[in-house]
């Protein structure tokens, strides 16, 4: 699973960057269908990579992050 979300994460900056670009030097008619289709690939491309970061954090892949109490914080109590 991990692989086929990895793929869509590639695919969906490829077309991300596609389409954006298009987006930027497309005539007026076609900048509108452009812009939809690179924000779709952005969004896509986002959730992807947060399940990536978080699945490799579930299998001790990448060491999670420190989600601890800020020192300020500490120092209040």
């Amino acid at each position: 699973m991990a692989k086929l979300v990895a793929i869509v994460n590639v695919v969906a900056w490829s077309g991300f960057w596609v389409f954006g670009y298009l987006a930027l030097t497309a005539g007026e008619g076609q900048v509108l269908t452009a812009a939809v289709l690179a924000a779709f690939g952005a969004g896509l491309g986002v959730l992807a990579w947060i399940w990536l970061a978080r699945h490799s954090e579930e299998i001790g892949f990448a060491r999670a992050p420190n989600r601890g109490a800020m020192p300020m914080q500490e120092a209040d109590k």
